[in-house]
């Protein structure tokens, strides 16, 4: 049987989505990148936000229509928006054979199968959730990085947010499977590992021994074939100096890549939002980012059009982003989530001034990154290259820069394979993206 798998969503759902390939592998079935050639298609989606999950129905409704037509013989849903809402998928969308949340992969390998009987609804309580440990992955991305998933989970409880209805508490991924895993990537010539989680510095607390971030990194410095491994999701009220200065250091392969999801600045927004510590708290790490690790990059996202949010509040946040100077910034705007306290909070500010703004603290982030790339023309930086292309220059990225959220570069000169580290002076900046030529290669 020919399956297809249609990703949706954040990294983390992108790893789930391979561990669903390699169980469908193992039962003798096998994958095509072309939805048209696939006798059954799963589409992993998300339902984090009412955007995604709006992306997630249409993309389901666009491929159900394959099924109309009898060109598919089954067509699935998984992931988040199957966790939360399975059963009214199904309800809704008669072309869906199948819904199955987090915990669910076997049911869905046996319904993929072919199985003559199987619940149409599967998943797994959020409390009773276990950490989803890989028994293989299946790469098909010709990438020289991946995503390496460290833990699941949020115990946080942020009144916006949704994931812990849908991904359960808070559960840490034992080492030596991480390890694993790392050593699977690394032989699979991926040398760039990004860490994925729902937070990332409160890993290994709930693993016998109480191990912490740095005993992780540490392990996994050590890992042959591997030069850049990149930190994301770091729980601002859970950042350490110790953390910091371990990031800064220029003799780990971990880089000097601080993704703090702030959300915002007020102290009134914050209480309102759950969020441990405050704006003394915050300016205080970030002054201690930028003294510990001065040329470190630090990437932040936030929300604007919170219940309660005020024109004073989105002030107050529009100086704090023009007068701290982010290296890289993701604004969204308020989406209220059903189940979530903040859903029914009073204060709902009008989505069309959510959307302003949006629209303006974005303008003025991008004048800040666009300043930021020009006083990078003339220096030599380090770049990994993602792709080459025989018909045009290679392209690839700094060590500022995650790959699909970040900016890349275009770089000319010589001819460099995938994966290759090369040195590039910065010859121009054309918006958020820089162009380069090579100046001798890395490694």
């Amino acid at each position: 049987m020919k399956f297809y798998i249609h990703k949706l969503g954040c990294p983390k759902n992108d790893v789930d989505a391979d561990y669903i390939a390699a169980r469908l592998i193992d039962a003798g079935h096998e994958p095509v990148c072309d939805p048209l050639a696939a006798d059954s298609i799963i589409v992993n989606t998300c339902g984090f936000i009412l955007p995604a999950k709006e992306e997630s129905i249409t993309e389901i409704l666009r491929l159900g229509q394959l099924k109309k037509e009898g060109r598919l013989r089954a067509l699935f849903a998984s992931g988040c928006l199957s966790q939360r809402y399975g059963d009214e998928l199904l309800k809704e969308i008669p072309e869906l054979d199948g819904a199955f949340g987090h915990g669910a992969l076997d049911s869905l390998a046996a319904a993929v199968d072919g199985a003559p009987r199987f619940d149409r609804a599967m998943r797994v309580e959020p409390r009773r959730l276990a950490y989803l440990d890989w028994r293989d992955r299946f790469i098909s991305d010709p990438y020289p990085w991946a995503y390496l998933k460290i833990s699941d989970g949020c115990d946080r409880g942020c009144t916006f947010c949704a994931i812990p209805g849908m991904r359960g508490r808070f559960r840490s991924r034992p080492l030596e499977s991480i390890l694993r895993e790392a050593r699977f990537l690394a032989d699979r010539g991926k040398r760039e590992l990004i860490l994925v989680s729902q937070e990332a510095t409160l890993w290994g607390y709930d693993l016998p021994g109480r191990p912490d971030i740095l005993s992780l990194l540490r392990a996994l410095d050590g890992l042959a074939g591997v030069r850049w491994i990149r930190l994301m999701y770091l729980y601002p009220a859970a950042l350490t100096t110790e953390l910091i200065e371990y990031l800064a250091d220029d003799g780990t392969k971990a880089l000097d890549y601080f993704d703090l999801p702030l959300q915002h600045i007020s102290d009134d927004i914050l209480r309102a939002m759950r969020r441990r510590g405050d704006r003394r708290a915050i300016e205080s790490q970030l002054r201690a980012i930028r003294e510990i690790a001065p040329g470190g990059t630090v990437r932040t996202t936030l929300i604007v059009g919170f219940p309660g949010e005020t024109e004073r509040h989105f002030a107050e946040l529009r100086e704090f982003v023009e007068r701290f100077e982010f290296d890289r910034l993701g604004v969204f705007a308020y989406s209220p989530e059903e189940g979530t306290p903040a859903a029914e909070y009073p204060g709902q500010v009008p989505e069309r001034i959510r959307q302003r703004r949006v629209d303006d603290l974005m303008t003025v982030q991008q004048e800040i990154a666009f300043a930021k790339n020009n006083s990078l023309i003339g220096r030599i930086l380090e770049v990994i290259i993602d792709s080459a292309p025989a018909d045009g220059p290679a392209v690839g990225r700094t060590r500022g820069d995650c790959p699909e959220i970040d900016q890349e570069i275009s770089v000319c000169g010589e001819r460099l394979a995938a994966g290759t580290f090369c040195r590039v002076r910065v010859e121009a900046a054309d918006g958020y993206d820089l162009r380069g030529c090579t100046v001798g290669v890395v490694a």
